[in-house]
């Protein structure tokens, strides 16, 4: 994959744009939006918030989007090093479809890249699954692809999962 800001990259159902490291004004536009028109998030605090999130996003052959994924640096107490911790939404006609699969498959490659150009700021993605049906479809401890390891649960009582970039070295515990 090249640069965060080069053009979507295309499959027969979707097309993904990588928003990492700038989100253009109009992607910005139709994602607040999918917000919005799917009640995911309401509140202009919140939408300004989690635009700099983005990872990358979705649109269906008509330009509608379809699904968006966000990543936030976080270092959760259970590993005790910096990692994205990984979200997604998807909009309700595209809820059963592969979309989510693909965009955590895409999204985990652009956040690598990105980790690997920088010196490793996260160590890898941290994923809380929410999603029942996707969790249930994936009751292996590890995870083939992409290669999410089972550690436990999160507060809420969720799955989570982490997955560890390749050439990441752990962090010394006094930074």
């Amino acid at each position: 994959m090249s640069d965060a800001n080069d053009a979507a990259v295309s499959s027969p159902r979707f097309a993904y744009t990588i928003d990492w490291g700038g989100i253009a004004p109009a992607d910005a536009q139709a994602l607040r939006a999918f917000w919005r028109r799917e009640g995911a998030l309401a509140d202009d605090a919140q939408i300004d918030a989690r635009l700099p999130q983005v990872v990358m996003h979705a649109t269906s052959r008509d330009g509608e989007v379809a699904g968006v994924c966000t990543a936030l640096a976080t270092t959760h107490p259970r590993i005790g090093q910096p990692l994205y911790y990984w979200r997604t939404f998807v909009g309700k006609p595209w809820r059963s479809s592969p979309l989510v699969g693909m965009l955590l498959r895409k999204s985990c490659r652009v956040l690598e890249e990105h980790a690997a150009k920088n010196d490793f700021p996260c160590i890898g993605v941290l994923l809380e699954l929410e999603n029942a049906r996707f969790k249930e479809r994936g009751r292996k401890p590890v995870w083939a692809n992409p290669r999410f390891v089972y550690i436990g649960r999160s507060e809420r009582n969720l799955d989570l999962r982490v997955l560890y970039f390749d050439g990441a070295k752990l962090k010394s515990p006094q930074g």
